[in-house]
């Protein structure tokens, strides 16, 4: 698609508008609403504070990383660095890499931090959470409450200009307030749509880098992060994007640097409508402690790119993402299943298989694999880092080992019932065609692997 849409455009450029654009809040309002935006002076003060020392603390730390990501069939290092906080046993899986959350503090969890620092930095981000969260829900109440009428209450602020920088809908609604517009049903939908379970937290100097990408479909200018859609999320839900350029520690922009509209200084996200030559993008500046919320289904039928500034940034991206199979009560419940297949001898102590059904050999099969190659190698690949932050991870993966080695001696009881010569031949030809399979995949994987 990407391909085909460069070939379209030749030597020519989309349009895109700023909030230098007479039309700027026009588009915005037609083809972007579900993209709201709070200015910084809209967020408690004690929040930024905590907030912006986490991340100092963070860093200061080494607890950020850069990824190594695969993207059709080759290794990439991200140029962002990244850190996950979340809920306590929970992944963020993105272009084939799988993030393990540091837990933020969490009731009923013991968490040992590797410092009071770190723990006060998570504390923080969960507080930051609970507070989007909060925003969220009452924008999606708005948007549900004012989507049939004008929205005439939008205001317009811009720092330099008058030009308008935030869409909001004046007057936040409550539960008790808006339950005679919003039905139970969907007052739950919204609550599930904006419950952030974890958030994935990024920081780039661009001073630092020797190479940015170039946008290439508006002329925009350099790229931290590509134009994507997140993945791995809750269908519908909200993103919230909490961003802290520290500003004042890099060399403003002159004007004649200026690319139409947008002072290259400043950090911006951009945003388009997916794969559409029609519709124009729609750039925005993020300073110091502004937030925006991508709502309902924008991430979906929208992309969005993250615009490099001069200065450094953090930013804090709120996610509810998709943790049916993600999490270690998932993988552990699958452990238990694969491991139900197994049985000890009461006198002799020695393994063997209750069945030697074609479907109940492939499940185990196919759980082994998955045990390897989601999870114990995903960690391990990049895993060791989260020790600058807490153990906790240690003793889960220790537990998932040991259930892969019983695994394996699954596998080998396996191969030794299908070499036995009182096995039916017909039975013994489908075992061996379904564990071929499977385990053809796991060599391929473990090379792949390997090669990592």
């Amino acid at each position: 698609q990407k391909k085909k849409l460069l070939e379209e455009l030749g030597e020519n450029r989309l349009p895109y508008v700023t909030p230098a654009d007479a039309d700027f809040h026009q588009l915005w309002k037609t083809k972007y609403s579900k993209l709201i935006f709070r200015r910084s002076d809209t967020v408690p003060e004690e929040l930024h504070q905590m907030v912006q020392e986490g991340f100092l603390t963070l860093q200061n730390h080494d607890c950020f990383f850069q990824d190594l990501v695969r993207i059709k069939g080759k290794d990439f290092v991200t140029p962002v660095s990244r850190i996950l906080i979340g809920n306590p046993g929970c992944t963020y899986k993105y272009l084939n890499t799988r993030l393990f959350t540091v837990p933020w503090p969490t009731e009923g969890y013991d968490i040992k931090y590797c410092s009071p620092q770190i723990h006060d930095a998570c504390k923080a981000l969960i507080r930051l959470n609970d507070y989007l969260h909060i925003e969220a829900v009452k924008a999606l109440q708005g948007q549900n409450l004012f989507e049939t009428k004008e929205i005439k209450d939008t205001t317009v602020i811009d720092r330099e200009q008058n030009f308008a920088t935030s869409l909001t809908v004046k007057g936040s609604v409550s539960k008790d307030q808006s339950s005679c517009c919003v039905p139970e049903d969907d007052y739950i939908s919204l609550k599930n749509r904006t419950s952030y379970n974890l958030t994935l937290l990024n920081y780039m100097d661009p001073l630092q880098m020797r190479y940015l990408k170039q946008e290439p479909y508006f002329g925009m200018g350099n790229m931290a992060v590509s134009w994507h859609h997140d993945e791995n999320l809750v269908e519908r839900s909200t993103v919230a994007v909490y961003s802290y350029s520290c500003e004042g520690s890099a060399v403003e922009g002159n004007n004649e640097e200026k690319l139409k509209g947008r002072d290259p200084a400043v950090w911006h996200v951009g945003l388009k409508v997916a794969w559409d030559i029609e519709t124009p993008g729609l750039v925005v500046p993020l300073h110091q402690g502004d937030f925006y919320l991508m709502l309902d289904d924008l991430n979906m039928t929208h992309q969005h790119c993250v615009l490099a500034g001069f200065s450094p940034r953090f930013s804090s991206t709120h996610r509810v993402a998709d943790c049916s199979r993600g999490t270690l009560e998932y993988i552990f419940g699958q452990c238990e299943l694969a491991l139900q297949n197994l049985q000890t001898d009461s006198d002799s102590m020695a393994l063997s298989l209750k069945s030697l059904e074609t479907s109940v050999v492939k499940q185990v099969e196919e759980i082994h694999n998955e045990v390897e190659f989601e999870w114990l190698r995903q960690f391990w690949f990049q895993g060791k880092r989260y020790l600058k932050c807490t153990d906790w991870w240690l003793k889960p993966m220790a537990k998932l080992e040991e259930f892969w080695r019983k695994m394996e001696i699954m596998t080998s009881l396996v191969l030794s019932e299908v070499r036995k010569e009182e096995q039916i031949e017909e039975q013994r030809k489908e075992t061996i065609s379904c564990v071929l399979l499977v385990l053809t995949e796991r060599q391929r994987l473990r090379k792949e692997w390997t090669a990592r």
